[in-house]
């Protein structure tokens, strides 16, 4: 299962490479937005939460915790990511789909958190094409989706909007469309800085940031390098054919990050009752510095303790530029 880049690339000059992504994708339809039936079943597909998809994520956001390498709150078991399966979730239409000649852009990417997927089990996907539209010349395609685990519960919920079938590079970094609630990652200068989100959380304390270098053999890892396939980020010659000088970081993994983050500073609690939602505004290429962090904009009393919303966003290190900023929400213990 591949994401919206990665089938294998067509080298128009290497008949045996255009003859093998023929045979791969016979079938399939062409992504174009003219072909969208809406609404649309994308199909189901079984992932199993191994030692080596963890660790495999693990490298690629630098993120070694000991819940996914040794044993975490959850009775003791190793547990998957929060984000574990989100790019799985993206991959999905790759099953009805053909994306060898094109390339997709991310803008938009929704996820609630319902249960820790433990180490060995297996997991159901599903997706469905829910929603297609033009804007500004472009065709935006919207996929909702599940993952679900083995006695029937939630694991994670998916909201995902796309353009089909772009040239990434005419494109990056002329933002989306306003959002109905604007971040601009703005902060007082004597906010408090916090470490954990508990009980004492009040509005305007700010997330102890998050920094980070997503390198181009993280990148590659990420977007599947490793199952012989070429996109945009993780080939150099394919990079350059879309229009871009260097390969960028897929937007799904700095929405990993963004997990990371809010995991980091609500502790178990986000992986039973969060929920992260983000538009990518500008393109992350592989080596930038980038940091993420959030500020706290509501603290509401709830039955099962104490609602945190929050603003949440990254921004370039090397020019301080906000590149994805969304919202954010979890429900930890009053007490």
């Amino acid at each position: 299962m591949t994401d919206p880049t990665s089938r294998p690339w067509r080298d128009l000059t290497d008949p045996r490479r255009a003859e093998a992504t023929d045979r791969l994708e016979a079938g399939l339809k062409e992504p174009e937005f003219e072909n969208l039936e809406i609404p649309e079943e994308l199909g189901t597909v079984q992932v199993v939460i191994d030692d080596h998809k963890i660790k495999r994520y693990a490298f690629t956001h630098d993120d070694h915790s000991s819940w996914h390498l040794t044993g975490s709150p959850f009775e003791g078991r190793r547990i998957g990511h929060a984000a574990l399966l989100g790019n799985d979730l993206v991959q999905l239409f790759t099953l009805v789909y053909a994306a060898s000649q094109v390339v997709g852009y991310h803008t938009e990417e929704q996820m609630w958190f319902d249960s820790p997927a433990p180490l060995d089990e297996v997991v159901t996907l599903h997706g469905t094409y829910t929603e297609a539209y033009r804007r500004r010349g472009e065709g935006y395609v919207v996929m909702e989706a599940t993952a679900t685990g083995e006695d029937g519960r939630s694991v994670v919920r998916h909201r995902g909007v796309e353009i089909l079938k772009t040239t990434p590079g005419a494109i990056g970094g002329r933002g989306s469309a306003l959002p109905e609630r604007r971040v601009t990652g703005e902060v007082p200068k004597d906010a408090r800085v916090v470490d954990t989100l508990g009980s004492d959380a009040r509005v305007g304390d700010v997330l102890a940031p998050l920094h980070k270098t997503v390198t181009a053999e993280q990148a590659a890892v990420f977007s599947r390098v490793g199952e012989y396939v070429r996109n945009i980020h993780n080939d150099i010659d394919v990079a350059r054919a879309g229009g871009l000088r260097v390969p960028i970081v897929q937007g799904q993994q700095q929405f990993g990050v963004l997990a990371q983050l809010l995991t980091l500073r609500s502790g178990p609690a986000f992986l039973t009752s969060g929920w992260l939602r983000v538009k990518f505004l500008a393109p992350l290429k592989v080596f930038e510095p980038f940091t993420s962090t959030g500020v706290i904009t509501a603290v509401t009393p709830v039955d099962d303790g104490l609602r945190i919303d929050l603003e949440v966003w990254v921004r370039r290190d090397t020019d301080n530029r906000l590149i994805t900023a969304g919202w954010a929400a979890v429900t930890v213990p009053a007490s």
